[in-house]
């Protein structure tokens, strides 16, 4: 299996954590835990396995130095 590394849902990027899960169980307690996180997550499945996809909007940009 090559899974994309990047995949689109609804028009937002979502980028694969990089694990194969064995069952969907597995890959659920898994995204409970992203979700803790906040990330926003979805379960694909790709053949016997499932797949993470996972992806966080940036809510506030904090800026070091000084300012002007």
């Amino acid at each position: 299996m090559d899974p994309r590394m990047v995949r689109y849902f609804d028009g937002c990027k979502y980028m694969w954590d990089g694990e194969v899960y064995s069952s969907e169980s597995i890959a659920r307690e898994k995204a409970s835990a992203y979700l803790k996180d906040k990330f926003e997550v979805r379960i694909v499945k790709a053949g016997n396995d499932f797949l993470i996809y996972t992806r966080r909007v940036v809510k506030e940009v904090v800026v070091e130095g000084k300012q002007s």
